[in-house]
């Protein structure tokens, strides 16, 4: 006799990793376009300060993972946001940091490493001159 389980029991023990999901990844070919539009959300690198010195996604501003509680301050709420670190683990971290502070957030897809990979535009920071 063949057991089967109801299409509702299953659809329950689904809602967990359905609820753990969010919402989906921004594909790196559309955060030029995002960026563009009214509701454009704060772009937030969370690797650390040597890492962004080496180059960054254009308009990122740097808070690093491990600082982002502290400083959740810094975070315009009527923004939403899209974050990034190298490969999206430590972005995984900040999402649930934002999301805990009632903060909309969504991953870029593949984080740094996609984007490099895609060859997209990358900003460095002027280094500083030498005062002579």
């Amino acid at each position: 006799m063949r057991r089967f389980i109801p299409l509702s029991l299953l659809m329950l023990a689904a809602l967990p990793l359905a609820a753990q999901a969010g919402r989906p990844a921004v594909a790196p070919a559309a955060v030029a376009e995002i960026g563009k539009r009214d509701d454009a959300p704060l772009l937030l690198d969370v690797r650390t300060p040597e890492e962004f010195a080496q180059g960054h996604l254009p308009g990122a501003v740097l808070i690093p993972h491990d600082q982002l509680a502290a400083r959740l301050d810094e975070i315009d709420r009527d923004r939403w946001v899209l974050v990034y670190c190298r490969s999206g683990k430590r972005a995984s971290t900040a999402q649930d940091i934002l999301e805990d502070a009632g903060i909309e957030v969504r991953q870029v897809e593949g984080s740094w490493l996609r984007w490099q990979e895609e060859e997209r535009p990358v900003q460095v920071p002027a280094k500083a001159e030498a005062a002579e």
